[in-house]
């Protein structure tokens, strides 16, 4: 077999492939032989039926199925031969004016591209850290207690206060016409967490059991109902019922009920500050990861392989079918998705895979049986029963994977911050957290 190779553009090749016929036809007529040996056609018994009827019924889809394994084969041979790394599958097509006796095609191809990574010492990161505070335990401590708490009924001339829950009937009008989810009767909901809109809230904070009022309401333009949104409504409220919320003590009993072991109050804060340390310590290394990253692909210089970055748009935009059809979304495969919604981070995504695969084989940071260990391990560790865990992982090479994957990110982002300018920074636990403070 001869084989030229020629470049056409940055990373794209074309190889000339020429093949002998003879070698496809001798193996059309082996392929054709064995089925004969099995088909099964009217009028015939089983292995009895004649190579030329055969030959007449699947002559051609062998004929093309041979053509594309032994074009393949000659490819990923010649490949091989010249030490391409091929990004992607080549495009195939049969050339005229082929010798006699000799068939010939051209592939078109890309290779994975040369990675040049600069000095590291001159690369500039910002590492983050935070702590866990008490202020951040005792918030924490506020939440699990809100999320237990109960409600009485108070006093019929009460009025309601931000954290009672009120009970009240609703009509609302646009232009003196009611509008589809604007009515409701005995309807839920706690002043002052949000669940309404400010101007609901405001209406019914200090009103009183029994009493009714009309405000209007303007709905913000970004509001998820389109047929309301950035119109003004005149509501009625009428409330039936107000009930003040009782947050349980913090106490053994809390403690308790929480599943904490060790079931006292300074156990149970202990139990809360091994979890948000965890949560610290995933969320920090997940900033400085990216900071990281951000600074590896800034130092170093490549082209990438427009096949990759279409296999990665490919991916994301089958990844975003599947997340809408678990939403309940009708049709999604009939949906339109702009593929340039995706390129840019489809783009950076190969960029730093192949950055951070050259990095990984250029100073042998792969992951090691002992550091996949400890990585499924911390994974499990928040688990109640983290032996169940961590055989869930090693029951399944593609979950183990993704775990590699980690550890190598991990010894990346240690590599790099090893090496580079580093300037730390101290976050607030909320600043960390993307909390309000």
């Amino acid at each position: 077999m001869a084989v030229n190779v020629e470049t056409l553009e940055k990373l794209e090749r074309k190889m000339t492939l020429t093949l002998p016929v003879e070698t496809i036809q001798s193996e059309v007529e082996a392929r054709l032989r064995k089925l004969a040996r099995t088909v099964k056609m009217d009028g015939f018994r089983p292995g009895k039926v004649p190579l030329s009827v055969v030959a007449r019924q699947y002559g051609y889809s062998v004929q093309y199925e041979v053509m594309n394994d032994k074009v393949g084969e000659a490819f990923f041979n010649a490949a091989n031969e010249a030490k391409l790394r091929v990004a992607g599958q080549p495009t195939i097509t049969e050339k005229e004016g082929a010798p006699e006796g000799q068939v010939s095609f051209d592939a078109v191809f890309e290779v994975f591209p040369e990675v040049k990574i600069g000095e590291l010492s001159g690369a500039e990161v910002e590492k983050v850290t935070a702590d866990v505070s008490d202020e951040a335990i005792d918030r924490t401590v506020d939440i699990l207690r809100k999320q237990r708490r109960s409600f009485a009924q108070r006093a019929k001339d009460a009025p309601a206060e931000d954290g009672d829950r009120v009970t009240v009937d609703f009509a609302g009008k646009i232009d003196g016409e009611p509008f589809e989810g604007g009515k409701a009767e005995d309807f839920q909901f706690v002043v002052a967490e949000g669940q309404m809109l400010k101007e609901f809230e405001d209406a019914v904070r200090g009103m009183k059991v029994g009493e009714s009022k009309t405000f209007p309401l303007a709905f913000p333009e970004d509001y998820h109902g389109k047929d309301v949104a950035g119109k003004t409504a005149d509501f009625m409220v009428t409330v039936n019922k107000i009930e003040a919320a009782h947050l349980p003590e913090v106490n053994e009993q809390l403690a308790k009920s929480l599943g904490v072991k060790d079931a006292t109050v300074e156990g149970l804060r202990g139990d809360i500050k091994k979890n948000l340390e965890r949560e610290v310590k995933f969320r920090l290394n997940q900033r400085n990861k990216q900071a990281v990253m951000d600074a590896l692909v800034a130092k170093a210089e490549l082209d990438i392989p427009k096949s990759s970055v279409r296999a990665e748009v490919d991916r994301m935009i089958a990844n975003a079918r599947a997340d809408l059809k678990s939403r309940g979304i009708k049709d999604v495969e009939k949906l339109p998705i702009p593929e340039d919604t995706f390129r840019p981070e489809a783009e950076r995504r190969v960029r730093l895979g192949l950055v951070v695969a050259e990095l990984v084989k250029a100073n042998n940071l792969q992951a090691t049986p002992e550091q996949l260990k400890a990585q499924v391990e911390e994974l499990a560790a928040s688990y109640e029963k983290p032996e169940e865990v961590v055989r869930y992982y090693y029951a399944d090479n593609r979950r183990l994977a993704d775990v590699e994957a980690m550890v190598i990110e991990n010894n990346v982002t240690d590599h790099v911050l090893k090496q580079a300018k580093v300037s730390e920074k101290k976050l607030g636990f909320d600043e960390l957290m993307g909390q309000q403070g």
